[in-house]
């Protein structure tokens, strides 16, 4: 692992963690904005039906993944522009 890989990596854990925020406000507004009052169903809330409970853990996955994904590819983009190598 040569020495701009090695410091990519904090730039790309906090990078992580920034998306990770964003995405879960992204969820709670779109969660809100499909006809839902409260936050999204947890799994163990016996008062949720399971269809409620997956939609929500299915939409909330793919909005952490898609944020994940764009924030990574991002990053790797403007490190090789910085430094002329792939991060990855």
């Amino acid at each position: 692992m040569n020495a701009s890989k090695i410091a990519y990596k904090p730039v790309g854990m906090a990078m992580g963690a920034l998306s990770g925020m964003l995405a879960g406000a992204a969820f709670k507004q779109l969660w809100k904005r499909l006809g839902h009052d409260e936050d999204a169903p947890d799994a163990t809330d016996e008062h949720r039906t399971w269809g409620g409970v997956l939609s929500a853990a299915a939409l909330q996955g793919a909005i952490f993944a898609g944020a994940k994904a764009a924030v990574d590819r991002s990053g790797a983009t403007a490190a090789r522009r910085l430094n002329g190598t792939w991060p990855g």
